[in-house]
């Protein structure tokens, strides 16, 4: 039986006088029955609000990233009653408010984090979409709901009666507030919720919400300001009854804040993470926690709402979907410490932009420390990344080293060995190619990949470096009239191959050191056409072609106005202001490739570097032959099937600066 699901934002008519929005998975178990056969008044709504209500905007919208500041007055009585008061007359809760934001922030990124790498997989995986850079900056204000939360405990802490000197525990207290959820809590939050599908509600405000088809955890809480505001006085039910009746407590206060980021993470993960066998155990979950698909509550059963037996077939396929076999695989490493809030898996917002360092990020050195010591122990590549262009299905892989380990040569061979499990694993799995991507190091470390095809000649992935698409990008970054280039840096496979192409060419090749010259003599030799020359003046040149070797104190001094085009993997620091930069090798993707939320690197958005590409037009063209050792394909020949396929040049402007 034929079986296939679409997702539509609609409008139902249900009455005269009420209009439902809704969200959902529409099941067609046939080809034959088309969209034109339900009611005609089931249309396609817009997904972005269309006449935002008041009090849309957050108060602290203005403050940026600097909105935290807000706190500040209140953190600062906390820690000024710890310093001058006595032990016995703190006040705990006002002392755990803070402790229990950060843990709000830090349950809702391990979510986000386990959301993402369980959906770059493909296990049970419920919608088979992606997400785009647009839905990322939408929810990158995530934590103004706990922020806002803060306030107001701190507020209620200091004026409401029995706010203050709240015990750690209650029994009665806490069966209170498990009581006041089920019953009035879940009723008015199943009405309120019910009716913000009505148009005039929907348009203004919950439309926001279901702007982002694709769920992650932390859409659960992109609403507007003012769906806050009454969500926040809903669920205050419990925790303002049990203040106010002397019966409250910090676990209960703080358990219950938990169990409703849980579910609201929870539901909205886009994966399935409750087995089927949990239900035959225990029905009575059933309503309660097959949230994933939608948030079916107990009132939504009494008034038959949002009970379609498709929630039951979507859960069931979801349950059985597998993890993804990808078509290539890019594989890469982890470049500083840092840089693992940078993964698509780590901090959402951070990966969606270039990678920098930023000063925030050292507030994190104790995570940063545990993870740099759990890369030690989990020796495995892991993936933190999908993507789909047109049939084929791509996945990223990282390998537990940062780039520091690249160089020294007592991590070579753990390295190597890590990088030829991931070989095998691809093989296994299938995978048509593999990219080497970062871990194409040099000949030092395993001769530009050649060292896993001579062991293991039977190898059916075919191995790739990229190398050749990168000396086409390179080429093409030259502009146009140059005659003469300098080259400068560290010589490797690439470099070596856009000498030669560039003396093929006619344009004189400049070297500063008779080392480098050396090599590159001995490598071309006569082929060098006599265009390969040695210098001792660093003016003589406007393209200079640099690799990583470059150091500050050649750089500046440079001529004004000089084009630096990096032939290494890693970005040259910008010193000069006169001066101009290219990106390293890379070009920008057609929008055909699908599920684009994150930066590669130090990129811009939807740029991707040449050494991956190069895996997916191995694979898009049925390329049958490893492109790694020194092996270099047809330059002509890849850059035309690079442009074919919709991969277009970044252009570096090179007008005079002012």
């Amino acid at each position: 039986m034929y079986l296939a699901t679409l997702e539509l934002e609609c409008t139902i008519y249900t009455t005269p006088y009420t209009t439902k929005q809704l969200s959902f998975i529409l099941v067609i178990r046939s080809p034959s029955k088309a969209i034109s056969s339900y009611p005609s008044k089931l249309v396609v709504h817009q997904s972005m609000a269309s006449e935002p209500g008041i009090l849309t905007d957050w108060p602290w919208k203005p403050l940026g990233s600097f909105k935290y500041i807000i706190l500040a007055p209140w953190i600062t009585e906390s820690i000024y009653s710890i310093i001058v008061g006595d032990e016995k007359g703190w006040d705990v809760f006002n002392l755990t408010i803070l402790p229990l934001m950060l843990w709000r922030m830090l349950h809702s990124q391990l979510w986000i984090s386990l959301s993402r790498y369980r959906t770059a997989k493909g296990t049970n995986r419920i919608v088979d979409k992606g997400i785009e850079f647009d839905q990322v900056d939408r929810e990158r204000n995530w934590d103004d709901q706990i922020l806002f939360n803060a306030i107001i405990f701190y507020l209620g802490n200091k004026y409401f009666p029995g706010g203050s000197h709240i015990p750690i525990w209650r029994t009665d207290g806490v069966i209170i507030t498990m009581l006041l959820h089920a019953g009035p809590v879940e009723f008015l939050y199943y009405w309120f919720h019910r009716a913000l599908y009505h148009h005039n509600l929907y348009s203004r405000y919950h439309s926001h919400h279901h702007s982002s088809i694709v769920t992650e955890p932390i859409t659960s809480v992109i609403h507007p300001f003012a769906e806050h505001i009454v969500y926040f006085a809903l669920f205050a039910i419990p925790v303002s009854t049990v203040v106010f009746t002397g019966t409250g407590s910090i676990i209960a206060i703080a358990g219950y804040i938990t169990y409703i980021d849980l579910m609201n993470n929870m539901g909205h993960c886009n994966f399935e993470l409750i087995p089927n066998w949990v239900f035959s155990i225990f029905p009575p979950l059933y309503p309660h926690l097959i949230v994933s698909v939608k948030f079916i509550k107990l009132y939504s059963i009494i008034f038959k709402t949002l009970l379609d037996k498709s929630l039951d077939t979507l859960y069931e396929i979801s349950l059985q979907r597998k993890e993804e076999t990808p078509n290539v695989v890019h594989l890469m490493h982890l470049t500083t410490p840092e840089s693992i809030y940078h993964l698509r898996v780590g901090f959402a917002y951070l990966a969606s932009k270039p990678y920098s360092s930023a000063w925030y990020l050292w507030l994190l050195w104790p995570v940063t420390l545990w993870f740099m010591m759990l890369t030690r122990i989990y020796r495995r590549t892991f993936v933190v990344e999908r993507n789909r262009f047109r049939q084929l299905r791509l996945q990223t892989w990282a390998i537990p080293n940062f780039r520091e380990q690249y160089h020294l040569k007592w991590q070579k061979e753990s390295i190597n060995n890590m990088i030829e499990e991931a070989v095998l694993e691809a093989e296994e799995k299938g995978t048509s190619v593999l990219s080497l991507g970062l871990m194409n190091q040099g000949k030092e470390l395993n001769r530009y990949g050649e060292v896993y095809v001579k062991k293991h000649p039977q190898l059916k992935v075919k191995l790739v470096d990229g190398s050749s698409l990168a000396v086409a990008v390179l080429l093409n970054s030259i502009p146009k009239g140059t005659t003469q280039v300098l080259l400068r840096g560290n010589l490797t496979k690439v470099a070596f191959a856009v000498a030669f192409s560039l003396c093929q060419k006619g344009i004189q090749v400049t070297v500063l050191r008779e080392d480098e010259y050396e090599k590159l003599d001995k490598s071309l030799g006569t082929k060098s056409e006599g265009k390969l020359v040695i210098s001792k003046s660093y003016s003589s040149c406007k393209v200079w072609l640099v690799g990583d070797d470059l150091t500050e104190e050649e750089q500046r001094k440079a001529n004004k106005g000089t084009l630096f085009i990096p032939f290494s993997q890693f970005p040259l620091k910008n010193l000069r202001k006169d001066c101009f930069y290219h990106t390293t090798p890379a070009m920008q993707t057609p929008k055909a490739l699908e599920n684009v939320d994150s930066c590669e690197n130090w990129l811009p958005r939807r740029v991707m570097s040449v050494w991956r590409i190069a895996g997916i037009l191995h694979a898009l063209e049925g390329w049958e032959e490893h492109e790694c050792g020194y092996t270099i394909s047809n330059i002509d020949k890849v850059w035309e099937a690079c442009l074919k396929h919709g991969f277009q040049p970044l252009t570096v402007s090179t007008q005079s600066k002012s």
